[in-house]
């Protein structure tokens, strides 16, 4: 059944990571990262392993945590913290690169970090735009651009685990979400095509027509019910000789047991 404005059910719209800045940030991190460890590090190096998955852990765990929070906004919290924390980890590789190879770290507000600050200001940004550059600059300028990208991710992934902690205390998790959801359908008011509206349930209790009683279970003398089942009894019950002459012992075969 798909969510409507009416009933919008407990599982949230989640799973279009494609749209988060810091995906497609971090995918274009990843990208870089991936060129940059086969054009300047030897092959064999166990830090190109360590910087490819670094990267992927912060482009995958973005993903893998937008696709959680449907039924679990402290996975996707989790996930994504530790999106923040693979790309902390790559950034403190890039900075390594360029201190024990004495090359220039840019400076936040030098006019070439500023540059490649206004190249991903656009509304989707993708590797395409840093081609040329990290595919022709020599090693410390490419390493210098993946850092200024790593710091704009960063910055993207704090906002997002801040905006997901007031989400979380705003609309609480999964649980919360299913026994509200269910409380609301229960209590809905409901119409002869739905469920009906809830109501106390009333007993009606009929009462039988008053009927006289036959008058083979009318109380004899001693008030005991007298039936075709009860036992005569000499001297109880006295009957005309004449069938039906003013005698009110019905029925008619209590005729033939009559006592002196």
């Amino acid at each position: 059944m798909n969510p409507t404005p009416e009933d919008p059910g407990f599982i949230l719209p989640h799973g279009n990571y494609k749209e988060l800045l810091s995906y497609q940030k971090a995918e274009v991190v990843y990208d870089v990262t991936y060129r940059f460890c086969q054009r300047f590090l030897n092959r064999g190096d166990r830090t190109i392993d360590q910087m490819v998955q670094a990267a992927r852990s912060g482009k995958q765990n973005i993903a893998e945590g937008s696709k959680a929070s449907g039924t679990s906004k402290e996975t996707e919290i989790k996930l994504t913290n530790v999106a923040r924390a693979s790309l902390e980890e790559l950034l403190l590789d890039y900075q390594d690169f360029l201190r024990v190879r004495d090359l220039r770290l840019w400076d936040k507000g030098c006019k070439e970090a500023q540059f490649v600050r206004k190249l991903g200001s656009q509304a989707h940004v993708t590797y395409e735009i840093y081609r040329e550059f990290c595919e022709t600059r020599p090693a410390a300028v490419v390493a210098n651009i993946a850092l200024c990208l790593i710091h704009q991710a960063n910055y993207l992934l704090d906002q997002q685990i801040r905006r997901l902690e007031q989400e979380f205390i705003k609309e609480g998790g999964i649980r919360e979400r299913m026994t509200r959801a269910r409380l609301q359908h229960r209590n809905k008011p409901r119409g002869p095509d739905g469920p009906l509206r809830r109501s106390r349930r009333t007993e009606t209790v009929i009462q039988e027509p008053q009927t006289a009683t036959p008058a083979f279970l009318r109380a004899g003398r001693d008030n005991a019910p007298v039936s075709l089942f009860t036992p005569f009894r000499a001297g109880s019950i006295r009957c005309r000789p004449a069938i039906g002459a003013g005698c009110d012992c019905e029925p008619w075969w209590n005729h033939a047991r009559v006592s002196n």
